[in-house]
């Protein structure tokens, strides 16, 4: 059971027209975004946010911030946003195969280096203590600009901020959500845990 009940999403105009956004990304407007207007502020500035962080600006593509989402996501523990993160690559484009090897990223032959090395970043931002070092930085900035790990950052910390908040809300799990969490995840053990 959720600590607070997401409200209906007519609730607050502003958070629905923003929330439009959410549509494309998964295909509903997350329990969390409902959650967050109980104060309006929060959810229309998290949405803002949510939109500048994941918008295209280069060769750091929409799948791979949804890939870099769920890494972050396994590393903090919070299913909720492993579920989201998964669904939300896959309809960006993620190849089936990268998929479907999540868990093995750094070995499996359909993640390049490049990829590698932006998923090792936001493993090892995501862990506390940080473990983002000067080794990761050389790889990192072997494949990538400033610009580029900037939006990288941005998609980690931004699931920083919903690990946080999903996992000490409890909040429920959306039917679609949960299907995409049992196709890509559920055979490595993956489950909804408290977000029921």
């Amino acid at each position: 059971m959720p600590l607070v009940k997401p409200l209906d999403s007519q609730q607050d105009a502003e958070t629905k027209e923003l929330a439009a956004f959410f549509n494309e990304t998964l295909g509903f407007c997350p329990n969390s975004v409902l959650t967050m207007q109980h104060r309006p502020a929060i959810s229309q500035a998290f949405i803002r946010l949510n939109k500048a962080v994941m918008a295209n600006e280069g060769r750091v593509t929409s799948a791979l911030k949804r890939m870099m989402a769920w890494v972050s996501s396994n590393a903090a523990g919070c299913r909720y946003c492993q579920a989201h993160a998964v669904r939300a690559a896959a309809r960006y484009g993620a190849s089936q195969e990268q998929l479907e090897n999540l868990w093995e990223y750094r070995t499996h032959p359909s993640f390049s280096e490049a990829e590698r090395a932006a998923l090792d970043f936001s493993l090892l931002a995501s862990q506390v203590p940080n473990g983002v070092d000067a080794e990761l930085k050389q790889r990192l900035t072997r494949y990538w600009d400033e610009g580029e790990i900037v939006e990288m950052l941005g998609v980690i910390s931004l699931f920083g901020y919903l690990n946080r908040w999903n996992d000490s809300m409890g909040t429920s799990l959306e039917k679609d959500a949960i299907e995409s969490g049992e196709q890509y995840l559920g055979k490595h053990g993956w489950e909804r845990g408290k977000h029921q």
